[in-house]
């Protein structure tokens, strides 16, 4: 278990356990929960933190495309443990739930118990029980996570789509905190190389979509002086594609999107694309990066009527607004530029950190 702690001026600090699912290297755990620590702990709080997940897990599922059974069974009793100390703690922050693929008592024991807590959701997880094509998982767990929420003092929701679950679900509370970014981290640099370069970052768990412009991103590369970069991908094949895959790794990944002359977040129309809260869109903008992307769910928001970037339907849509970014480097500087002040005003840390701590604090 991971411990951050806090004393204040007035005595011993109220004590917080962030149960997430991952460690700081998962994407989901380092955004929505990790990188507001020490403003907590600047805020007099004293934080813990128990991941469900460790690294072991994340290098099986990332290179091997799953984690191994000795993963989850670790998982599972490390999750275990971290519960019999929570009665220790002011309040539980519950990333998605407490065990995947488990009936919701544990957390209708801590209501019982009156031990408060609060869950957070960056992604319609779900959708990964009442969409499962197994009709035993849908008869059984189709209604978890509507049951968590309910008992939760709170539901934080990174979106629209997910604070409406929320709601529907008859959670209590609803508080709509979008995935940020630390822009000290994201700092503005123009990449000065002259082959013009179509970035992605992410996992191999989303590289898939990929796949559904596969045929844009060759016919713009046919032009010549053009590359595709993706960090974090894994293994890609995208044929006729001139591809450069960089591993992903926490100091390197800002440095790896200064290097994008463009950014791309393809999706699905999908219930559970429309979940997704932007994160590679907000990515790319932080660093003054213009962005082609799917218009699904919070895209759409975040491309702000083509404001801060440019909708991409289908395969001609893409093909053209890549190579009038490639053509056109005042545009691509004018969409960077919207795109900051974007992360800067709603989505960035500096910004939300704030309304997190309100909530916080309203629920201490």
């Amino acid at each position: 278990m991971n411990s951050h702690s806090a004393q204040t001026t007035n005595g011993p600090a109220l004590r917080i356990l962030f149960l997430t699912k991952y460690s700081s290297a998962g994407a989901s755990s380092r955004y929505r929960v990790y990188q507001y620590l020490p403003y907590l702990e600047q805020a007099g709080y004293a934080c813990q933190v128990s991941p469900l997940f460790d690294d072991d897990y994340l290098h099986n599922r990332y290179v091997l495309g799953r984690g191994k059974p000795a993963d989850f069974m670790a998982a599972f009793w490390r999750r275990l443990r971290a519960l019999l100390s929570c009665r220790r703690f002011d309040l539980l922050v519950i990333e998605y739930e407490l065990l995947p693929f488990f009936p919701p008592f544990i957390e209708r024991l801590l209501q019982r118990l009156g031990i408060p807590y609060i869950v957070d959701y960056d992604d319609a997880l779900f959708h990964q029980y009442d969409s499962h094509r197994r009709i035993v998982v849908r008869r059984m767990l189709g209604g978890k996570i509507a049951a968590v929420m309910r008992g939760a003092r709170a539901v934080i929701a990174g979106n629209r789509y997910l604070a409406d679950y929320a709601r529907e679900a008859g959670a209590r509370r609803v508080e709509m905190i979008p995935t940020v970014v630390d822009l000290d981290r994201y700092p503005v640099e123009a990449t000065d190389s002259p082959t013009f370069t179509i970035g992605w970052i992410g996992s191999p768990a989303t590289a898939g979509y990929l796949d559904d412009i596969a045929p844009a991103l060759r016919d713009v590369c046919i032009d010549g002086d053009v590359r595709v970069r993706l960090v974090g991908a894994g293994d890609v094949d995208l044929p006729g594609v001139p591809v450069e895959v960089l591993p992903w790794n926490e100091e390197s990944e800002v440095a790896c999107l200064q290097s994008f002359h463009v950014g791309i977040m393809p999706l699905p129309d999908t219930p559970w694309a429309r979940g997704k809260c932007g994160l590679k869109l907000i990515q790319y903008m932080a660093c003054g990066i213009p962005v082609v992307a799917s218009p699904v769910g919070v895209n759409e928001e975040l491309l702000c009527g083509g404001q801060t970037g440019i909708s991409a339907r289908d395969t001609a849509d893409w093909i053209e607004a890549l190579r009038a970014l490639q053509r056109n480097p005042s545009r691509r500087k004018d969409l960077g530029q919207a795109g900051r002040r974007l992360v800067e005003q709603s989505y960035s840390l500096q910004a939300r950190w704030p309304e997190y701590l309100s909530l916080i604090r309203s629920l201490l």
